[in-house]
């Protein structure tokens, strides 16, 4: 048997009410109250479609042995890198064994079912037993447009296996159509998209409903017998008139989460199905359809074994971890919108050397340090000499891993002098409970929430971007626990 292993999934905290748009930009455009209804999720200014992954994924294996994981694939239209392996970076984050096949999936918002297709068909040929597709997208769109209100941001992991399958794979049928309803060239910052009557009519309501009527062809199955559908389409209304065109009843039909995120690109059908499978029973048939040129249709059974799953923050984690923001200004200011003074602070020099971020990838990016074997001390950064003044013994170190473990606050501050995005930076020294220290920044809080003894744990975040070579630094930060 070969389907969903495991699911795992992540929403930024941070929720962007729509109306704050409007109070800011309806005397522009106020046909925007249309679509100014609920909140959008917005990244922090330190998170990007790398960090959602690195979250989703570790929600994904959570309890789970990753010496087992064969691959990840990572399909996103947002990706940092355009000729740099991201797919390498969020193996590294997760500290995934170095003999696994890692790739990532591009260029067409069905990215992520299409990652998600050659997983399944990689495990059933035998060739892999485990392998992690994860979905992430940031989307940025022109100010005061629809599509900023559309939009939202996050993702989700599956991990793809055939030992406790939770969700069996039964069959997928698709459709490849060079339907161009938006398209973004590769020197462009946003979306051109064209006219959404048309995008809607001659796109959503006739391809995903084709898809799917083709797949219960296939299988022989009727509407009725199918417990929930998914697929994405930010249409409110015609969302719910595409189920009535395959001949299903409102209540299959999983909600597009426009109002409490958005959609979030190639990572929207994942979304919604790590939503569908938190509330799924044994028996349950769900279909997943994708949309961008063309769509992937795939059907799943549940199975006994989703009642045996560790417990998961998933979507519905994430939703309920949330901060409503309603400053319409910060959201520009971390999509890069604006042009804002940051002082000659600002200024140093932010060049990486790639030479010591090669050297020093497992602490950097996968936050390894070290436990000495002679008398168990643990320390971070790893080095050649135990820190123990009592042990000091000389390359006894094997690698130990921080970034799931537990920690409290030790002493903190509020920088107004440091350079920060988001003022004041918040950082300070940080107690691991099983043994080591760190300096570390602090996100995702304010720090009048802060107290020593604040119990922490760790996330991977943007550390810096540098804009003369265009490299984004990571590096791990502490969140409250």
């Amino acid at each position: 048997m070969v389907g969903i292993v495991s699911y795992g999934g992540y929403v930024p905290r941070r929720r962007l009410n729509r109306f704050s748009v409007i109070q800011e930009m309806g005397w522009y455009i106020p046909a925007l109250m249309m679509v100014a209804q609920g909140e959008r999720a917005m990244c922090n200014w330190d998170e990007d479609s790398i960090t959602m992954s690195v979250d989703a994924s570790r929600d994904c294996i959570t309890g789970i042995d990753k010496s087992r994981i064969d691959g990840l694939y990572l399909a996103s239209t947002t990706l940092p890198f355009a000729d740099r392996q991201n797919a390498g970076i969020v193996a590294a984050a997760l500290n995934l064994r170095e003999d696994i096949v890692t790739a990532d999936f591009t260029s067409s918002l069905k990215s992520g079912t299409a990652a998600l297709l050659s997983a399944i068909g990689a495990v059933k040929s035998g060739e892999k037993k485990n392998l992690l597709v994860t979905a992430t997208d940031n989307r940025k769109a022109r100010s005061a447009s629809f599509y900023e209100l559309w939009y939202g941001d996050g993702a989700a992991s599956l991990l793809i296996g055939e030992s406790n399958v939770i969700a069996e794979f039964k069959g997928s049928h698709s459709v490849s159509l060079d339907f161009v309803d938006h398209y973004r060239g590769s020197k462009e910052a946003f979306d051109y998209t064209w006219e959404e009557r048309w995008v809607r009519d001659e796109g959503y309501i006739k391809i995903i409903p084709g898809v799917i009527k083709g797949l219960l062809e296939k299988y022989k199955l009727s509407p009725e017998q199918v417990s929930k559908f998914v697929y994405p389409c930010y249409f409110q209304r015609e969302h719910a008139s595409i189920g009535k065109r395959i001949g299903v009843k409102p209540d299959k039909i999983v909600n597009n989460m426009h109002d409490v995120c958005g959609e979030t690109g190639a990572a929207h059908p994942l979304v919604m199905l790590t939503s569908a499978l938190e509330d799924s029973r044994p028996g349950d048939k769900i279909i997943v359809a994708s949309f961008g040129q063309g769509s992937d249709a795939l059907l799943f059974e549940v199975t006994d074994n989703i009642t045996k799953l560790p417990a998961k923050r998933g979507i519905r984690g994430s939703l309920a971890n949330k901060k409503d923001e309603t400053s319409y200004a910060k959201f520009l200011k971390f999509n890069e919108l604006i042009e804002t003074e940051t002082g000659i602070r600002a200024e140093a020099p932010t060049q990486t050397a790639l030479t010591t971020l090669w050297r020093n990838h497992k602490m950097i990016l996968g936050l390894v340090g070290g436990k000495c074997t002679k008398c168990g001390t643990i320390q971070f950064p790893k080095t050649n000499i135990c820190v123990n003044p009592k042990c000091n013994s000389f390359h006894t170190q094997e690698d130990y891993e921080f970034s799931d473990k537990e920690a409290k606050l030790l002493s903190f501050t509020g920088d107004y002098l440091a350079v920060s995005v988001e003022p004041p930076a918040i950082y300070g020294m940080i107690q691991f409970n099983e043994g080591g220290r760190m300096l570390a920044d602090l996100t995702d809080c304010e720090r009048e929430e802060l107290e020593i003894g604040q119990p922490l744990k760790m996330t991977f975040r943007k550390k810096y971007y540098d804009k003369t070579r265009g490299f984004t630094g990571y590096f791990w930060k502490a969140i409250k626990k």
